[in-house]
């Protein structure tokens, strides 16, 4: 009995045996080997064959001509940090590339008429990504002001208007502070660093630290941050395909065509008043989103601004109260 039990295993090993040999002859008949197997028990765990590639760092990189120390492996491995950061997140990065190519126009000729570096449009990128946003701390607009900054450069701020929200006027207040930061420090990477950390801050840390290189001070993980977000921005944009960013284009955001409206009196009812240019409530109030509410308190006869859509040719371009 153990002998016939011995004997069936034999066999069944043998079978199975011949059962492998003649798999394997036919898979080398059609061409198959081990590794076509591997490769599709790989592919099965990894269908799309994708592959997440570390970064190399630009040979050189400065912000406003001022040069960053690369040789210096704590301020490579920070850059290296924000550039996979921001390459990595896909979609983020190329909505702030098209952004860029809307606003960027507006913003580069007032940067421009202050002396300011042009790399700093890469700083309102960085703060508010070109959106109308309010931080927690009730920093708001594309160049994230306080009220009381706003305020001191010569912004309006209340409920019923807001110049944070207008660009331009918003570009030449952050303009005004970031010349007098530059005056303060003598460096603009420091004149950056302190629209973060605020001058004060700064000052400090340079004096607690007695040192004066930004890439020298010891900070907050935010403001340690921010100056190589700025630099990962600007080299992100500047050479997106060489990130592996495909971009059309033709699918840039691009800003409507206006034309300004000189308004000097107190409107009552902005929903009826947008009907009278020929537009809707929702449009005078995207162009301009320093309006925030549905009327226009003006007790002093201020000449405000507002931009039209120019689509529809308005042969009026200022109203006055009769």
């Amino acid at each position: 009995m153990e002998i016939k039990n011995k004997k069936s295993k034999f066999q069944l090993i043998s079978s199975i045996s011949i059962a492998i040999v003649g798999i394997t002859i036919v898979l080398i008949a059609l061409g198959f080997t081990k590794t076509d197997v591997l490769s599709t028990e790989k592919e099965k765990a990894n269908p799309t064959n994708a592959s997440v590639q570390s970064l190399g760092l630009p040979e050189n990189i400065t912000f406003a001509n001022e040069s960053v120390p690369l040789n210096d492996p704590d301020v490579a491995e920070r850059l290296d940090r924000e550039l996979l950061v921001n390459t990595y997140w896909q979609s983020n990065a190329i909505m702030l590339i098209k952004r860029g190519h809307k606003y960027f126009p507006i913003i580069e000729p007032i940067l421009k008429d202050y002396g300011v570096p042009d790399d700093f449009k890469f700083l309102a990128l960085a703060e508010s990504g070109l959106m109308q946003v309010v931080s927690p701390a009730g920093a708001t607009g594309f160049w994230q002001l306080m009220k009381a900054t706003a305020k001191e450069y010569g912004l309006e701020v209340n409920t019923n208007v807001d110049e944070r929200y207008n660009i331009e006027l918003a570009t030449h207040a952050a303009c005004q502070y970031l010349l007098k930061s530059k005056e303060k420090f003598g460096s603009w990477t420091l004149a950056a660093a302190a629209y973060n950390a605020g001058n004060t801050g700064i000052l400090r840390q340079q004096e607690r630290q007695e040192v004066e290189n930004y890439y020298d001070l010891l900070l907050i993980e935010e403001t340690s941050r921010y100056v190589f977000r700025i630099l990962a921005l600007k080299e992100i944009f500047n050479n997106y395909e060489d990130y592996g960013f495909s971009i059309d284009p033709s699918h840039f955001y691009s800003t409507s065509k206006s034309k300004p409206l000189m308004v000097d009196y107190a409107i009552d009812n902005l929903a009826e008043f947008a009907k009278t240019q020929g537009i809707s409530y929702k449009t005078l109030k995207r162009f301009n989103p320093w309006l925030r509410d549905n009327f226009l308190v003006n007790n002093s006869g201020k000449e405000y601004v507002f931009q039209i859509p120019d689509t529809l040719n308005y042969p009026i371009h200022s109203l006055h109260k009769n």
